[in-house]
């Protein structure tokens, strides 16, 4: 018996054809779909006196100023995985913070908030996770960046990754 592993490069569909030139001859075509590592969902959101953009490399585009400390914008989605995860920030705009909350059935956060730079724990009875950007001055100013932010499993950050749904939209958090 012969294993053969396969490893994808980069998110998207494909089919696998496997096939034996043995008798009986055997062809076989398995449809593949590579997802992206980065388990956000996010999309265009507006709220709170901040607005955010998808730019086409999938990161977040973000102006405007927050209302007050701590208001800001959020998504929530279907919670992807459990167990341990990585929130990473490669690119980062001053006076905003990011953090992903875990959310069970009833909509009370579940553990401690997931922050950047430190692995954390998305426990069982998560069903959806809140990704959130907030402003974190105590007077907020204006922004207008570009924000690359990745959710992963494990407690090791890599490369920053397009999340697979960019479309998913989002609202005012206070």
């Amino acid at each position: 018996m012969t294993t053969i592993t396969i490893t994808g490069k980069q998110p998207g569909k494909t089919d696998v054809t496997i096939s034996s030139t043995v008798n009986p001859a055997v062809k076989t075509v398995v449809p593949v779909t590579v997802l992206s590592r980065n388990l956000l969902s996010y999309g265009p959101a507006s709220g709170n006196g901040l607005t955010a953009t998808v730019n086409s490399d999938g990161s977040l585009h973000v102006k405007g100023t927050a209302s007050s400390q701590w208001a800001g914008i959020r998504w929530t989605f279907p919670c992807p995985v459990h167990g341990a995860v990585t929130l990473s920030r490669p690119t980062s705009i001053d006076g905003l913070t990011v953090s992903v909350k875990c959310i069970d059935a009833k909509g009370g956060q579940l553990g401690a908030q997931i922050n950047t730079g430190n692995a954390g724990t998305v426990p069982a009875g998560t069903v959806s996770l809140r990704f959130e950007i907030l402003a974190n001055e105590a007077t907020p100013t204006e922004k207008n960046g570009d924000l690359r932010v990745q959710l992963e499993s494990g407690d090791t950050a890599h490369d920053w990754m397009k999340p697979d749904n960019t479309s998913l939209g989002g609202g005012a958090m206070s």
